[in-house]
């Protein structure tokens, strides 16, 4: 799907009555990536739940071009900061599972699981594990199924240098192949000519007269996006189908 543009504009993120970001803008094409940086709590896994379609957006948009008949979520993976994998099952089935609940398939689990270097984990129970190990083959999953946008929220917790080292190299194949990354990290990620965005806390302007003291509390505030694109309209309801290489609808 080399003909895939993800758009996101001006996207706006709440939760509760509670503004955590806003001004969200983007673009990204085939071979690349975006590396998203922010404090904790700022809002980077609130921003790849609304891609995934987990968490739906306070206002903007999302619009995906290229996809044919295939909907946004269907066209990505997601690995978040849990990994997601069910303890009694061996590693291998852990990624057989995946790859026939996903379909697309691409490698096969004991071929994934090599290249992430855990072949000889194939037959453990993922609960025999260590963490990095389970994150190993969380991430491993990317390569049992073809999905062209790859959302993953901080993908190097728990992996030591050699591990971090063969997730680049893997994020830098799939983006040779044309597809699409988008990571939020702490850690440097070294992804080639990467785009960045940081969301940044800002506080909240003073209470007026009469509305309570409960909104000037320490620590509330809201987000905005340094060093990103300029934001597009707002207020867009958020299309989750894809549409075709020409822009017009399946």
């Amino acid at each position: 799907m080399r003909g895939l543009r993800l758009s996101v504009n001006n996207l706006a993120c709440e939760r509760g009555e509670r503004r955590i970001f806003e001004g969200v803008s983007f673009t990204l094409l085939p071979g690349e990536a975006l590396v998203i940086t922010g404090r904790n709590g700022a809002g980077k896994s609130s921003l790849l739940d609304i891609l995934a379609g987990r968490l739906q957006p306070a206002s903007g948009a999302i619009l995906l071009d290229g996809a044919g008949e295939r909907t946004l979520t269907e066209c990505l993976h997601y690995v978040g900061h849990r990994d997601a994998l069910k303890a009694a099952l061996t590693a291998e089935e852990n990624l057989q599972f995946a790859r026939d609940f996903l379909g697309h398939p691409a490698l096969k689990p004991r071929e994934a699981l090599d290249a992430v270097g855990l072949a000889h984990a194939a037959r453990l129970p993922v609960a025999y594990l260590s963490a990095g190990q389970r994150r190993r083959v969380a991430l491993a999953r990317l390569l049992v199924a073809q999905r062209p946008l790859w959302l993953l929220d901080e993908p190097t917790s728990a992996l030591d240098t050699a591990s971090q080292e063969t997730l680049r190299l893997i994020l830098e194949g799939h983006r040779d192949s044309g597809g699409m990354i988008a990571a939020s990290t702490h850690s440097p990620l070294f992804l080639k000519d990467a785009k960045k965005i940081r969301i940044e806390r800002t506080p909240l302007p003073p209470p007026s007269a009469g509305e309570g003291a409960e909104r000037s509390e320490a620590g509330e505030g809201r987000s905005s996006i340094s060093n990103g694109p300029s934001p597009g309209p707002s207020g867009h309801p958020l299309p989750l189908k894809g549409r075709g290489e020409n822009g017009a609808g399946p």
